[in-house]
């Protein structure tokens, strides 16, 4: 059964950087792309980011563009999104997804 799990959510203050990352096992990176998604309250989830299948194209929604980069580790099977200059308005529940399965998700809160 594939999995994903995320993980490095946390406090940030506004200004500053969090990675996240997304392993996948019973899925490779390369099965299909995989996508960044985010849930703010009182929203609906958007996309933001994701890496194709080969892992030589990337796109950023125009919301983090110029401060999210998302990269993956085919040897751990593992995506990251690295996450710079965090405003208030990047709280969310952030999901990574590929192929129809989705991750439990983790918080990102950003306050001073």
């Amino acid at each position: 059964q594939p999995q994903l799990v995320e993980s490095g959510g946390g406090l940030v203050q506004p200004g500053g950087s969090l990675t996240l990352s997304c392993a996948a096992s019973g899925v490779g990176l390369d099965y299909d792309a995989i996508f960044w998604f985010r849930q703010a309250p009182g929203k609906n989830r958007e996309a933001i980011s994701c890496v194709s299948a080969s892992g030589t194209n990337t796109h950023n929604a125009d919301a983090v563009k110029g401060r999210y980069i998302i990269s993956r580790d085919s040897a751990n099977n593992t995506v990251y999104l690295q996450m710079n200059d965090l405003e208030p308005e990047d709280k969310a529940v952030y999901n990574c997804h590929e192929a129809g399965y989705w991750g439990q998700g983790t918080q990102v809160t950003v306050s001073s």
